[in-house]
């Protein structure tokens, strides 16, 4: 997923910047308010990790000028306010998770599948095409009940299809998914890792449709 991490404490931001780039996620890190709204108005992103007191601003009141003109982009909010008033404030503005620092690392990455398997239309952590079975909340892969070994990206690449079924994504939205803003991306790079998961579950499974990008079958 493409993720903005919208946090100014530097060791946690940094940390979890490695954490979500490990777990195969593109992720954005501003450190403002002002940042935060340059950096939405010219990405999609899948979900926003919102920290509450920002140097120029609070993360509720962005969140309820982003509700307020429309933008539904998904968004986690992570705080050191631990007290049920905030946690209620932060969830009727439009947040929909609430993590109180400090976190586990672990537990937050749960929660991002969780929301984005919410806006998939499919909360269900199991799926099933073919003899191939995708357990989102694991992350694992098994292939006619043999376990398959997926690296980061090619994880990645396959929650991007399979958030979106039946969805043709084109190659432009796979890399940015794929990767933060700002990194080198060689011209094949995905045609590189979608070859590389044909392999692992399929030929058949990623359609691909010349000139236009890229579908899950089945």
């Amino acid at each position: 997923m493409r993720l903005l991490l919208i946090e100014d404490e530097e060791a946690l931001g940094a940390a979890l910047r490695d954490h979500l780039i490990a777990a195969g996620h593109a992720i954005d890190w501003v450190q403002t308010v002002g940042d935060a709204s340059t950096a939405i108005i010219g990405t999609p992103y899948d979900i926003l990790l919102l920290d509450l007191n920002l140097p120029d601003g609070h993360g509720i009141d962005m969140l309820r000028s982003l509700r307020r003109r429309g933008d539904a982009t998904p968004c986690i909010i992570l705080t050191a306010q631990d007290q049920i008033t905030d946690r209620i404030a932060g969830l009727n503005t439009g947040a929909d998770d609430y993590l109180v620092k400090p976190f586990d690392l672990d537990e937050m990455t749960a929660r991002l599948a969780a929301v984005a398997r919410r806006y998939s239309g499919n909360p269900n952590p199991l799926i099933q095409i073919g003899e191939v079975e995708i357990d989102l909340a694991a992350r694992s892969v098994f292939r006619a009940g043999q376990t398959v070994d997926l690296t980061a990206r090619e994880w990645a690449l396959l929650d991007q299809f399979v958030r979106r079924p039946g969805a043709t994504l084109s190659k432009r939205q796979l890399e940015d998914a794929l990767y933060e803003f700002g990194a080198e991306i060689e011209s094949n790079t995905v045609e590189v890792y979608v070859s590389r998961l044909r392999k692992k579950i399929g030929g058949t499974l990623i359609r691909t449709l010349r000139g236009v990008g890229y579908r899950l079958e089945g």
